[in-house]
Formats: structure tokens, sequence, C-alpha cells
């Protein structure tokens, strides 16, 4: 009875030291250093007591590498949907399209996202280029505007770090 507690143990603070680390990488790499030291901290306190009391126990048990190695597996998949959902980040979208772009540009601006447009020079024909900066949560309603009017359209899709000025609309 004693090792399935442990392996619940380890497994259970692995999820919440690996969840850390992954949400601590993120708001780094986004700038906010004190916050990520905080909670590296707090990921690597966690982290030391898992592995002192994997390694302590008298039994080898294969069920205590299998929690080990499962809790940072599931860590690692749940400190990415907490990421997503609660760490805001600005995406810079571009729409390269050649077909019914003043459709495309008013259904964008009719979600409340501002759009800019710049007209390219292709070899064989004109093409435009939208620019589009939304919050990431906005992003799967621009791919079904831009899809349910140009099929073909390339789209390309970066994290932005910072953004001085301009306009982000109200985003329904």
């Amino acid at each position: 009875m004693h090792i399935i507690i442990l392996c619940i143990e380890i497994f259970l603070a692995r999820i919440i030291d690996v969840s850390l680390g992954t949400i601590r990488t993120i708001i780094v790499v986004k700038g906010k250093n004190l916050i990520g030291s905080i909670l590296g901290f707090i990921e690597v306190a966690v982290w030391f007591l898992v592995v002192e009391q994997a390694l302590s126990t008298s039994n080898s048990n294969i069920f205590i590498v299998i929690s080990y190695a499962l809790g940072f597996a599931t860590g690692t998949y749940i400190g990415g949907i907490i990421s997503k959902k609660f760490i805001n980040t600005k995406y810079e979208v571009q729409i390269i399209t050649d077909y019914n772009v003043q459709k495309l540009v008013d259904y964008i601006r009719d979600s409340s996202m501002a759009v800019s447009i710049l007209k390219l020079e292709g070899k064989n024909k004109n093409k435009y280029l939208l620019f589009v900066e939304i919050d990431s949560k906005h992003y799967n309603n621009l791919y079904k505007i831009i899809k349910s009017v140009d099929k073909d359209a390339f789209i390309i899709v970066n994290e932005t770090m910072f953004v001085h000025n301009g306009y982000f609309g109200e985003n329904k």
C-alpha cells in the first residue's frame, strides 16, 4: 500500500513541477523574468522533494519510474493548456491572397479586427498582403474567416513580442 501512495504522490508532484516549468519558460521568453524566477524557485523545490522521495525508497519498483515519467508527460500537457489559456499572446498574421480581397477585408473588419493592406506585384499577377495583429485567442475566428473567403490563402503567423500603438479593435 505504501508504494501505491508513493507513486501517486510522485505523479501529482511531477504534474505540479513540470506544469510550473512549462509556464515559467513561456513567461521568461515573454520578458517577465521576476515572475519566472519565482516560479522557478517553487518548481525546483517541488522537484527536489519528489526526487528525494523517489530515490530514498528501499523499493526499486518500476512503478516509481512510471509514475515519475507519467507525471512529467502529464505536467507538460497541463502546463501547455494552462499557458495557452492564461498567458496573453499577440499574433501578427500575414495573409497573402489574390482572391476577393475586399470581401476578406470587410469580413475581418466586421469582426472588429484591424487589417492593413499592401499591394504586391507578382510575376504573373498582383496579390495582396494583409496584416492583422490580434490576441492569440482570436486566431481561430480569423482563420475561419480567411478560409471562408479564400481556401488557398497563404497564411503566416508570428508571435509578437511587443506592440506599440496601433488598433486592436474590440474582437467580438
